[in-house]
């Protein structure tokens, strides 16, 4: 192999090396930013519809007002986690178009 042949291989070989870290490094997805809980009274819990409606205040990250709305859960276990009264943090996201509570812990 002459002189260039070889100088192109290592070139080559020393930029593939770093590219490759670098791609693989980057290639997992970035870590979902957490979305910070928000507070709210649970008015009333419908487990046949898995259902549950919260009063809260400000949805920062649905930018919503505090208003009274019923929202969807993604896990049903959380409906037998709460009762009407509560005192709640919970996180509630947009799902395929629909409000649903994803987390939730009672702060009475």
């Amino acid at each position: 192999m002459n002189v260039f042949a070889q100088l192109a291989l290592s070139t080559t070989l020393f930029i593939a090396v770093p590219l490759s870290a670098h791609a693989a490094a980057h290639s997992a997805a970035p870590a979902a930013a957490a979305v910070p809980m928000s507070e709210g009274e649970i008015r009333k819990v419908d487990k046949d519809a898995g259902k549950i409606t919260i009063r809260h205040g400000d949805l920062k990250n649905l930018d919503m007002p505090p208003m009274t709305m019923v929202f969807q859960v993604t896990d049903p276990a959380m409906l037998d986690k709460v009762k009407a009264g509560d005192k709640v943090g919970f996180v509630a996201e947009k799902i395929e178009g629909r409000y649903a509570v994803t987390q939730i812990e009672v702060r009475n």
